[in-house]
């Protein structure tokens, strides 16, 4: 099974690393035939939002799991969600905004 987690993001430098670190401490990640997308869906912050998040890229491959980080301009919260449902491709998705966590 794919898990696929969307983060919608935009200047969330203070807050993002705490929902990211929430996602790898999970214990699905160590499920066997358990894979993991990792998708953050930023609307081109003016601060350090992408900065932040890709400090964790290493972690997630070091976990076997996929890790994308889009930033552009969007219409908004509801236009990012539905950007991150087009681009996932697990079985199963959930959205975790980036001042919340598991």
């Amino acid at each position: 099974m794919k898990i696929s987690i969307i983060t919608i993001a935009f200047n969330s430098e203070n807050t993002i690393s705490h929902t990211i670190e929430s996602v790898l401490a999970q214990s699905f990640l160590q499920l066997s035939g358990t894979e993991l997308e990792y998708l953050i869906i930023d609307g081109a912050s003016k601060d350090a939002t992408v900065e932040v998040a890709e400090r964790y890229r290493a972690e997630f491959e070091r976990k076997g799991a996929s890790y994308r980080i889009i930033s552009e301009p969007d219409g908004g919260i509801y236009d990012a969600m539905n950007k991150g449902i087009r681009l996932a491709t697990g079985d199963v998705i959930g959205i975790l905004n980036s001042d919340d966590w598991y």
